[in-house]
């Protein structure tokens, strides 16, 4: 019988009533990376978001801000913590931002590629910045760094569902938790779709974090097209991140 205790509160948030050479992309240009806050924050009210989501989110937008304020991310602002996991063509490290003390997940893809191709690619990320959304893992920004393509997350400390579901007594998570995740995970995919014509064709237990406040999201849905490709000609076989559609 499955244990019915919530290691990491599951619980959605209460429905709403209403080579050595850098490349980057964050907010340095606000009129292109969409991080601009009161401009974010004007976006937010288009959203179905209950008080405490809005917190939340207007929370992640002011940190990112801070964060970026300085100028544009790269290698040496960052300490690493601990490693968190590999997959989709990558490895993923628990890092700090020094200045801010702030702690991400940095997604590290290794490619050898050319400047044209890997400048797109950080372009093509950007639209990472304007997905603001309760069921989407936040974006900090994107690099190229020493023959990396690095992209800074949010970091989920309750780690992917399948993780947890392996924690789970008997491999097996409550039907009522069940259900939430499934909530959120329509809920992420009707944002997608209807506010960034994005659909994401890889929803797995991976690709779907949680963290200790209880909240649910979802990652890696495909946004680079030219990243995809560039992986599919590097990782032969790699296929859980190539299947998203790009648009």
């Amino acid at each position: 019988m499955a244990s019915k205790k919530n290691i990491f509160k599951l619980t959605l948030p209460g429905e709403a009533t209403n080579g050595g050479e850098s490349t980057q992309l964050n907010a340095a240009d606000k009129n292109t990376s969409g991080t601009n806050v009161e401009a974010l924050t004007k976006k937010l009210d288009e959203l179905d978001l209950d008080k405490e989501q809005r917190k939340r989110l207007e929370t992640f937008l002011r940190n990112k801000a801070s964060i970026l304020h300085n100028g544009e991310l790269c290698a040496e602002d960052f300490e690493k913590l601990e490693d968190l996991g590999a997959g989709n063509g990558g490895v993923v490290t628990k890092v700090r931002h020094i200045s801010n003390d702030m702690v991400m997940a940095r997604k590290l893809i290794r490619l050898e590629i050319k400047p044209a191709i890997r400048n797109q690619i950080i372009r093509e990320l950007k639209v990472l910045h304007e997905c603001n959304s309760p069921y989407i893992v936040g974006f900090y920004g994107a690099f190229y760094n020493d023959g990396e393509i690095s992209i800074c997350m949010e970091h989920m400390d309750g780690g992917s569902l399948d993780l947890v579901q392996k924690r789970a007594k008997h491999g097996r998570i409550p039907e009522n938790i069940l259900g939430k995740v499934t909530v959120a995970v329509l809920k992420g995919l009707i944002y997608l779709r209807e506010k960034h014509q994005i659909m994401h064709r890889d929803v797995k237990p991976s690709n779907i974090l949680v963290n200790s406040r209880g909240e649910i999201k979802m990652c890696d849905f495909g946004v680079s097209g030219q990243l995809i490709d560039s992986m599919a000609n590097s990782f032969v076989g790699t296929r859980s991140y190539m299947s998203a559609v790009r648009h």
